[in-house]
């Protein structure tokens, strides 16, 4: 297994923004990543912040047409707890208007319809999220 991290825009993204259309190419870049481990056989896990439907679909469509597992991982959390969690404040400093076209704030975040797995934060602790999630990579 591989876990290709958030942090990936430092990289492979290094030349992307956050407007729409850079978001969409970099879910396109890391789907592409991805699809290159399982073709090869290895369980890629990706984590990305990826506000629009249309943007997950993409790396979900090049997983199908190469005839390969998907599974969309909802980590369902509220904003206020998204807010409450952060570290480094972004929350408010976009709440001040400090951050323009931040998720969930002032630029939309669109749930998924039907995801394979969705992990209530509120209700269920990190050991459960994670065993949940391999019983799912585990049956596929």
């Amino acid at each position: 297994m591989v876990v290709i991290p958030s942090d990936i825009r430092h990289g492979l993204s290094d030349d992307l923004g956050f407007a729409p259309g850079d978001r969409a190419e970099n879910a396109r870049r890391v789907g592409q990543v991805a699809r290159l481990f399982a073709d090869a056989g290895v369980v890629a896990v990706v984590s990305l912040v990826s506000p629009l439907r249309s943007d997950r679909e993409i790396p979900r469509q090049l997983h199908d047409a190469a005839e390969l597992p998907f599974l969309e991982v909802h980590v369902d959390t509220s904003i206020e707890e998204c807010a409450r969690r952060d570290p480094k404040g972004l929350y408010a400093r976009a709440r001040a208007g400090e951050i323009k076209g931040f998720t969930g704030v002032d630029a939309p975040y669109e749930s998924p319809d039907d995801p394979e797995i969705r992990i209530a934060t509120a209700e269920i602790d990190v050991e459960a999220a994670v065993a949940e999630i391999i019983a799912a990579l585990d049956a596929s």
